[in-house]
Order: C-alpha cells, then structure tokens, then sequence
C-alpha cells in the first residue's frame, strides 16, 4: 500500500485526504460520513484504505494515511509513534465509548440468569458447544486481527471453552443471527457500540473486574476489558498542515446512537456506505455544521 494506490495521488495540486477504515461496520459508518463531508462540504477528494488495527498505525506514521478514526487503544503504538517518534498525532475523542466483553443472547440470560457471572459458564459448557470447540464450550470471536484477550482468559480462568474465530465481524454476525434465529445458547466476544444489539438483544457476562494494568501482561490477563473512549490520530505532518481536512477530522465527534443509525442503514438496510452518509448528512445538519467551523 503507497500513496499511488489512491487514484487522486497524481492529480497535481488537487486537496486529497486518505482515511484508514477498519473492517467493521462502526468504522466505515465514521469514514462514510467524514469522506462525504470532506468531497461536498469541503471540496476535497477521499480515499479510503483498509488496513487491520496495528499495521494501521504504521501506515499512519509513514504518511501512506492521513488519519484513523476509530483506535481501540494500542498504547505500544502510542508510545512508539505520539510520544517517540512524534510521527503520529492524537485527535481527540471520536465521542463513543467503546466496550469489548463476553456476551449471551438475552433469551438465554433470562431462563438461566447465573450464566451472567463468569464463575458459572462451565456449568453451561456442554449447551455452547460446538463441532468446532474441539468437545468444549464455544467462545466465538471474530477476526484474529481484533484486540482480543479471549485465549489467556480462557487458560487463566480455567474455563472449559476452546476460542473460535469466526474469521470476520461479517461472518460473526451471521453466525450469531443464525443462532438466534434457532434460539440456539451462544457464548460470544461482541462490542459496543455496535448496530447487532438493535436486532439480537445481547446480556453481557461479568468477568473479573478491570483494574489499571490488569491486562498489560498478555500471558497472564484474568480481567475484564475496559471502556475505551475512542480516540483519533492524524499523521502529524498532516495535522499540521493538512488546512480545512485536518481541522474537521480533528473536530469530527458524534454519538453512539448516531454511529449506530448510519451502521444500520449500512449494515441491515443494504445501503452503500455513501448512501448512508448522504441520508445522515442531509437529516443532521445541525450535528455536523460545527464541524465545519
């Protein structure tokens, strides 16, 4: 990935912006609504990018970026390109708290309310198995390239479960929705914010409380994953003189439901991503004017 793979980059003088969007829908509700306003608002011409959350900052600090507008936390990253190399630059809060956990469908939570407590799931083990969970329960996560702690949690509180990934946040929704169309008992690793609670309502399952630094030794994490205010970075040549771009991205700030209504239409109502922000935009002046300003 270069900058040449943008089909603006040889376009002499012309204003491009090059965003970096994850795979899962939340993200590219963010990029959507961001490129859109940047092409008709501001005049500028967008690439999207998609690149997994780690090489993703290294695609930042190189320039091949210009920003990303969902980090989950990656404090190596932070560490190595905001603070030492001074490569990358923070861009304030996207708005949304986010929230990975263990979850059950909310069906199964009620007829069994002590699944809730982690203590308790092995006592349910034989329900969530799987052909896949090797005569375990099954814990299913989504892409192996998502912050996820599930492995060590599993070995260091002793659970009977085998991890499965699912390979992507696409193939995990379907899964889910298959179960919960057969009313079937499924363990998951899900996040908030995300549009899937609108349709398959979820309970999440308490694990050992979070604390500061609980989770810095992934070998030995036994806790709970943190609320993560999400945050923005901007490559810090283009924070600094990226002009009208720079100073929306570093004020773009919206809501959980709001992310989550351009999600939907995305995700459930089959519109292009374009689409959306187009019918976000158009309801929401009022939301995204400041922006501007």
């Amino acid at each position: 990935m270069t900058r040449q793979t943008s089909p603006y980059a040889a376009a002499r003088g012309a204003k491009t912006v090059t965003l970096s969007v994850q795979s899962w829908v939340g993200a590219q509700a963010n990029t959507a609504v961001a490129s859109y306003l940047l092409e008709h608002e501001l005049g500028y011409r967008v690439d999207t990018v998609q690149v997994d959350e780690v090489p993703a900052w290294d695609a930042l600090s190189q320039g091949r970026v210009d920003a990303i507008l969902e980090d989950w936390g990656h404090p190596e990253q932070e560490k190595r390109y905001v603070e030492g190399k001074k490569t990358i630059t923070r861009g304030g809060d996207l708005g949304v708290t986010g929230h990975i956990g263990w979850f059950v469908p909310t069906y199964f939570a009620e007829a069994h309310p002590d699944v809730t407590d982690w203590k308790n799931l092995d006592k349910y083990a034989d329900q969530l198995r799987t052909p896949e969970s090797r005569g375990k329960g099954q814990l299913l996560d989504g892409s192996p390239s998502y912050i996820t702690n599930d492995k060590a949690l599993v070995k260091n509180l002793d659970l009977d479960f085998e991890v499965v990934f699912a390979g992507s946040e696409a193939a995990q929704i379907t899964q889910i929705k298959q179960f919960a169309k057969e009313r079937k008992p499924f363990l998951t690793y899900w996040y908030e914010p995300q549009w899937l609670f609108e349709r398959v309502p979820m309970t999440e399952v308490k694990l050992p409380e979070y604390s500061e630094g609980c989770a810095d030794d992934p070998e030995k994490v036994a806790c709970a994953y943190p609320h993560t205010p999400l945050q923005k970075y901007l490559n810090t040549r283009f924070a600094e003189s990226g002009g009208k771009a720079a100073d929306f991205l570093k004020k773009f700030h919206w809501t959980k439901a709001q992310q989550n209504e351009v999600s939907l239409m995305i995700a459930e109502e089959k519109l292009s991503p374009q689409q959306a922000a187009k019918k976000w935009v158009e309801r929401n002046e009022n939301v995204w004017k400041p922006w501007l300003t």
